[in-house]
């Protein structure tokens, strides 16, 4: 448990906007490890991994070469970190629609509500960031990705 002399508290309350009672509830951190938890196949080529907190969510997908992600949007930022493989993003809807190619060290920032589909140009393990999480991967009413396969 943390602890904080008087004066400290009361000044990292100032500054935090929170009363000395609060002190006694700081949440508690939350281990996972992707080694060992289930992946969650959503289809034939496709699987997940994600842990989630109040703020954000952690997500390691695996995609199979020629996985579809299928056109879609959500009111989450998006960070996409490719660890391995390459996905080649359509972003954008009309004249302003373009491509972009993420490999393997490289990362896409997908701002809320921008319309965007993925396809894997080879086998790619890919780890995305959303803020806030994704209330519909939580809830497993993500059908958008559950029928997807290939093009």
């Amino acid at each position: 448990m943390l602890r904080f002399r008087k004066e400290d508290r009361h000044a990292l309350g100032y500054a935090l906007n929170v009363n000395e009672e609060s002190f006694q509830n700081i949440p508690q951190a939350t281990h996972a490890s992707f080694h060992s938890m289930p992946m969650e196949q959503l289809n034939p080529l496709i699987q997940r991994q994600f842990v989630y907190g109040e703020g954000a969510m952690l997500a390691r997908i695996l995609l199979r070469q020629g996985a579809v992600v299928p056109e879609h949007r959500h009111v989450n930022e998006q960070i996409s970190y490719i660890l391995e493989g390459a996905l080649r993003f359509l972003l954008g809807e009309g004249d302003a629609r373009r491509e972009q190619v993420v490999r393997s060290g490289e990362v896409l920032v997908i701002p809320p509500n921008l319309p965007h589909s993925a396809e894997a140009l080879e086998d790619t393990v890919d780890l995305d960031v959303f803020t806030p999480p994704r209330a519909d991967w939580i809830s497993g009413d993500d059908a958008y990705l559950r029928g997807a396969a290939e093009r």
